[in-house]
């Protein structure tokens, strides 16, 4: 994980929206990143990708020249060629299968949010540095939409699996749930695989497994 306390996040921008992109730049100032580079298209980040050397990069979906997907095709070839660069898509719209696609690897350090739902600066601050962390940001609304082909199976989790789940949803890793718990992580283990099979969470390679689990038990 990358220090990031003796300077401010460099962030890398890509939006069509002029006004937008001009907007968002001021927000990232007053929220002390420093914006190093900002675009109108994918292909213009990608091709300064290295040289602009960012911790994250902040991309519409929906840019030219199609408009149907380059800010997703952008953040994998991001994640492909700087592993450790955290990626941040915004979308004016609920994009379920962008939301897998961007989530296929499984790797943390990355969000989706609705452009129309980021209520204020420090919720968009907060993502920023979250994906920057290794964490991973998800829209309610697109995780609703994950999900919405899915029972609820909550009520099937026996009581250790939900303080499992419980201890998941304030972001402990196995170690540190087997450390709470005062059992081993084998045993920790054991149970998020349970707990995946409940949900109905297949290692299908298209879904963010915890992360859904998190959701599906926060939205309960």
């Amino acid at each position: 994980m990358t220090d990031h306390t003796a300077r401010p996040l460099r962030i890398v921008l890509a939006e069509d929206s002029v006004l937008l992109r001009e907007g968002l730049v001021r927000l990232f100032g007053e929220a002390g990143f420093e914006t190093v580079a900002a675009y109108g298209d994918a292909d213009a980040l990608l091709a300064e990708l290295e040289s602009t050397s960012p911790d994250v990069a902040v991309l519409d979906v929906r840019m030219p020249p199609t408009f149907r997907d380059e800010g997703v095709r952008a953040a994998i070839e991001i994640r492909r060629r700087m592993p450790r660069a955290g990626v941040l898509l915004l979308s004016q719209y609920v994009e379920g299968t962008y939301a897998n696609e961007l989530l296929s690897s499984g790797d943390g350090g990355m969000g989706y949010l609705l452009k129309d739902r980021v209520a204020s600066l420090d919720e968009l601050q907060d993502a920023v540095e979250r994906v920057s962390q290794g964490g991973t940001v998800l829209d309610p609304q697109v995780v609703r939409e994950l999900l919405a082909r899915r029972g609820d199976p909550l009520a099937s989790l026996t009581p250790r699996e939900r303080e499992v789940m419980a201890l998941m949803a304030e972001g402990r890793t196995n170690a540190g749930i087997a450390k709470q718990l005062f059992i081993g992580v084998g045993a920790v283990e054991k149970n998020v695989t349970s707990i995946f099979q409940k949900l109905a969470l297949e290692d299908s390679g298209t879904d963010h497994r915890r992360v859904l689990a998190v959701l599906a038990w926060l939205q309960r």
